[in-house]
């Protein structure tokens, strides 16, 4: 684990993404609220928001923040869904890893609330769009 103890606590924030592919007749089904597991995206929000909070738990030598503020949004495409999250804090170390493991958990949640209609989902391009604060500055993803 690296050793934060002499760096400055500053805002630090994260953006993170994920897509799950799945059939039309999937997305029609998410929309209509028919799915036999109930909304996936309410679910999958609140998996998105716990699992940012327990990251250090999950993810071997992340340290363990106070985070600020996650927001997990969804966009519903003809055969897909976006998931985007926000994650937010001040400490000493950045909220990448908390960004991406809400999204992930997002996605897993979409996944699982969909799966009796649709095995055929793919789940991809988990990334880190943006982060802000810290030495490194800003990072944005081109």
């Amino acid at each position: 684990m690296a050793d934060i103890s002499e760096k400055p606590a500053t805002k630090r924030a994260a953006v993170a993404e994920a897509i799950v592919c799945m059939k039309p007749a999937t997305i029609k089904s998410l929309k209509a609220g028919t799915l036999p597991k109930g909304d996936p995206i309410a679910c999958a929000r609140v998996a998105g928001i716990m699992a940012a909070k327990k990251t250090p738990e999950i993810i071997p030598l992340c340290h363990p923040l106070e985070i600020s503020n996650v927001k997990i949004e969804f966009k519903i495409l003809k055969g897909s869904v976006i998931i985007k999250s926000e994650v937010s804090c001040l400490g000493r170390t950045g909220v990448e890893m908390e960004a991406l493991t809400a999204v992930s958990a997002a996605a897993l949640t979409v996944y699982d609330m969909c799966k009796p209609v649709d095995k055929d989902m793919v789940i991809s391009e988990i990334k880190l769009l943006k982060k802000t604060g810290g030495k490194s500055g800003e990072y944005v993803r081109e």
